[in-house]
């Protein structure tokens, strides 16, 4: 119910600022737990994924000091999200998306480059994909970078892959994982390119090296 309520309002938010907000290929999407990957470019883009892929709901993961506030750990827990450790993520982070998978109710957004920063695909969704035997749906926001230019009514455009099956007999060494990884950048290239063929997004090299420096303490 908070799930739907709450996407419900950002929708008419989202309309009342932009009004310039395009779902493509939607048509790749079906009724099924399903893992959404893409390009993590903003940090507004898993809203717009979950606004495109309605009325599927969506669990996702979240760094977990946001959950030590009391008011967003009440908005995250009724969004389906859980709370993970981006500097030493335990066997939780892998068991909690699988077993939210196999329960069938909701769907999971990822993104494996794991940081707005990064471009390197790392292999948790692979794993995550083989152990729930869900597939992946490729998926990529193009759009305002910065929040200000969202009231610019500028065009978003959220388009939609087709899905990625897992291998079960897919071996999860360096190799197995590099296999999916590949296929997944090579999507999000294609859609990129079937959007805007000029279209490059470069992470922000300062703060990628910030966030590696913090990552090593």
């Amino acid at each position: 119910m908070f799930f739907s309520f709450a996407r419900a309002l950002i929708r008419a938010f989202v309309w009342l600022i932009n009004g310039n907000t395009h779902y493509e290929n939607r048509d790749k999407l079906f009724d099924g737990p399903y893992i959404l990957v893409g390009p993590h470019r903003t940090w507004w883009d898993p809203i717009f994924f979950a606004l495109a892929a309605s009325p599927r709901q969506f669990s996702f993961m979240a760094k977990e000091e946001l959950f030590n506030n009391r008011f967003f750990r009440f908005v995250l827990v009724h969004a389906h999200a859980f709370p993970v450790n981006r500097k030493n993520p335990g066997p939780s982070a892998i068991k909690t998306p699988v077993r939210i998978l196999k329960d069938g109710k909701l769907s999971l957004i990822m993104f494996p480059s794991g940081s707005r920063y990064s471009s390197e695909l790392k292999g948790g969704a692979t794993v995550i994909a083989k152990l729930s035997k869900a597939p992946l749906i490729p998926v990529v926001y193009q759009g305002p970078l910065k929040f200000r230019d969202l009231f610019l009514r500028k065009r978003i455009t959220v388009r939609f892959g087709d899905p990625i099956t897992v291998d079960p007999k897919l071996k999860l060494n360096d190799a197995g994982l590099a296999t999916v990884s590949d296929e997944m950048q090579v999507a999000f290239d294609k859609l990129d390119a079937e959007i805007d063929p000029n279209f490059h997004y470069v992470p922000d090299e300062e703060k990628a090296l910030k966030e590696k420096e913090e990552g090593k303490m």
